[in-house]
């Protein structure tokens, strides 16, 4: 008999999410989550809009919860707006906080994984851990068949010597320096003198330079006329953006590994919030029957085919930002979009645009030049576009 009938290997959100809610649904399944950190969840602050989840899965993640704003603001060069609708932050302590004591003996933290197969585990120290499935959740994987243009970033967490006077976030601020793609500051204020100021930039290469991005940040804060007194901590990434992609032969790579989150594919393809994927991953796991390689990852690939299928339309936009026009001027691209009503832009970030929503994005003069923008949407397929360096 397998030792498991479930294996984790990461403790990042998609398998945290997923272990936290197998433990509180099928207590009976023997489960085991693997992180080679101190703690689950590692350095990260996720963030979704109400309107991404359905009230019941709001209802079941609200223990993570760190803070929930009424509405947030976006700032262009030529354009300044507040949008209601909710918005929360989930950090990475609060995720530990909750999810390790909930999963207790069904947790194993500081272990290094040597390699895996779709029922086993072998871990640095040499012992192997069998089970019924093992489901890799250990981040994004380098693929040839995607086509990606990635959103890099650098936040850090600061204490200031007075209040700062924000009582919402503000998820864009792109009225910046663009630096050679489309760059926006992100601030979510956590206390009246603590917020999170990240740096973020839409560019064709996932390499990116943390002084550079860190001297942003103290400029912009500079300029808000904040003074810091403290440091908290510092988070970055590098999250893909896909262009276009052969869903299939990323698939097949996986050689029958039931995998999660990034690795599966399981992220909006546009702003990279992969949350709301977790969470149904983590309901449509939960109701499953079996729990048998074979059977988990067909039903897993299924869960990740619709999302690609529901995709289509993001993909296609992103090329229109990545591919046509100068890098400097995507700002237009966002700012344009940024001026539709208000329900559409929530519809967007929950990735279910609706036919009049999709025409709307397209119709008018587009910010970009016409005929760069029609060869980049006909560039479906990896092979038709230049790989970033």
């Amino acid at each position: 008999m397998p030792d498991y009938d479930l294996v984790l290997a990461g403790g990042g959100l998609a398998n945290g999410l997923l272990a936290w809610r197998l433990r509180s649904l099928r207590p009976a399944l023997r489960i085991l989550l693997l992180e080679s950190g101190e703690h689950i969840g590692g350095n990260h602050t996720w963030s979704f809009h109400d309107s991404d989840l359905s009230p019941a899965q709001r209802a079941w993640i609200a223990p993570l919860v760190t803070q929930r704003w009424p509405r947030y603001d976006v700032a262009f060069p030529e354009l300044a707006r507040t949008l209601e609708g909710g918005y929360a932050s989930i950090a990475s302590s609060d995720f530990a906080r909750v999810i390790e004591p909930a999963l207790g003996a069904a947790l194993l933290t500081r272990v290094r994984i040597a390699s895996l197969t779709p029922t086993s585990v072998r871990l640095a120290d040499g012992q192997t851990i069998h089970a019924r499935a093992v489901i890799d959740g250990r981040g994004m994987r380098p693929s040839g068949h995607l086509s990606l243009g990635y959103q890099t970033f650098l936040g850090q967490e600061l204490r200031l010597a007075a209040p700062h006077g924000l009582d919402h976030p503000v998820i864009m601020d792109a009225a910046v320096e663009q630096q050679g793609g489309y760059r926006f500051v992100y601030l979510l204020p956590f206390g009246p003198d603590r917020l999170l100021v990240e740096d973020t930039h839409y560019v064709d290469s996932a390499a990116w330079q943390p002084e550079r991005l860190r001297a942003n940040i103290a400029a912009y804060v500079a300029a808000r006329g904040w003074r810091v007194l403290e440091v908290l901590r510092e988070e970055h990434g590098s999250l893909p953006i896909v262009l276009a992609g052969d869903f299939d032969a990323f698939w097949d790579e996986l050689a029958g590994q039931p995998s999660s989150g990034l690795r599966a594919g399981l992220f909006h393809p546009t702003t990279g919030y992969s949350l709301p994927h977790a969470v149904r991953l983590a309901e449509h796991i939960a109701a499953l029957g079996a729990f048998e390689a074979p059977q988990l990852f067909a039903a897993i690939r299924m869960e990740a085919r619709r999302a690609w299928q529901d995709q289509r339309f993001f993909r296609l936009l992103n090329r229109m930002l990545f591919l046509a026009g100068r890098p400097e001027q995507r700002w237009r691209v966002m700012q344009r979009f940024y001026r539709l009503p208000a329900p559409l832009i929530a519809r967007f970030y929950a990735g279910r645009p609706r036919l009049a929503d999709k025409a709307r994005v397209l119709s008018g003069k587009p910010p970009v030049p016409v005929a760069q923008a029609l060869a980049a949407a006909c560039k479906i397929h990896p092979d038709q576009i230049r790989k970033p360096a």
